[in-house]
């Protein structure tokens, strides 16, 4: 349990980065990654997309927790 948060900020950065790419230069990391055209779907691409979600609601608690008990500096 103690790498969830972990492993699910990095997929949710991974996510970032891509729509970041989409955003500024039309680049599909996760398509060209799983051998797609951009906006081209299939099962992995899918399987990481879903990932990627999963990850930002795992992560929702812990926003919650940052909100309620800001961290100290």
């Amino acid at each position: 349990m103690k790498y969830l948060n972990p492993v699910a900020l990095l997929l949710v950065i991974v996510g970032g980065l891509n729509w970041l790419l989409v955003g500024i230069a039309r680049f599909d990391l996760v398509a060209t990654l799983t051998g797609r055209k951009f906006g081209e779907k299939n099962a992995i691409s899918s399987a990481i997309y879903v990932a990627v979600g999963a990850a930002a609601v795992a992560l929702l608690p812990v926003l919650a927790r940052w909100i309620i008990v800001p961290p100290r500096d």
